[in-house]
C-alpha cells in the first residue's frame, strides 16, 4: 500500500516538472517572439510586405495616432524581456494580456492567415498565468 502512495506522489511529481518545463518553454518562445517583432519596428530590420484592403487601412491609423504602435512595440520589448529572463512574468503577463487580445481579434477579422501565431500567444499567455495563479489569487478578489 506505501508503494502505491509513493508511485502516485512520484507521477504527480513527474506531471508538475513536464508543466513547469513546458510552461518555460511556451513562456520563451513568447518572449522571443516579442522580442523579434518590437526589436525589428524599432531597428526597421524586415521591410513589411505590402497589406491591402481593411488590414492596410487599420495598420495606417495605427501609424497615423503616432503614440500607438510605438507605446505597444514598447510594452513586447518590455514583457519580452521579462518574459525570456524570467523576472516579473506575472506583470509582464497582465500587461501583454490586451495587446493578445488585440492581435487575436485582428487576425481574426482582418488577416486570418496569422491565427495559429496568435492561438500560440492565447495559449503561451494562458499557461503563464496559470503558473502564477497564486499571484493573481489578490487581485481577483472582490
Amino acid at each position: 500500500m506505501a508503494l502505491k502512495g509513493a508511485w502516485h506522489v512520484s507521477q504527480t511529481r513527474r506531471k508538475g516538472n513536464t508543466m513547469r518545463i513546458l510552461t518555460h518553454i511556451f513562456r520563451v518562445l513568447m518572449g522571443l517572439l516579442f522580442l523579434f517583432a518590437s526589436i525589428t519596428y524599432w531597428l526597421d530590420l524586415i521591410e513589411p510586405p505590402p497589406i491591402e484592403g481593411a488590414m492596410k487601412i487599420f495598420n495606417d491609423g495605427m501609424e497615423a495616432s503616432i503614440y500607438i504602435m510605438p507605446t505597444v512595440k514598447a510594452l513586447e520589448l518590455l514583457c519580452g524581456l521579462a518574459f525570456v529572463v524570467g523576472r516579473f512574468v506575472p506583470l509582464a503577463s497582465v500587461l501583454i494580456s490586451p495587446i493578445i487580445v488585440n492581435i487575436v481579434l485582428v487576425q481574426a477579422f482582418l488577416a486570418p492567415e496569422g491565427l495559429p501565431i496568435a492561438a500560440f500567444l492565447v495559449i503561451a499567455n494562458l499557461l503563464v498565468a496559470y503558473q502564477h495563479r497564486e499571484t493573481f489569487k489578490p487581485l481577483l478578489k472582490a
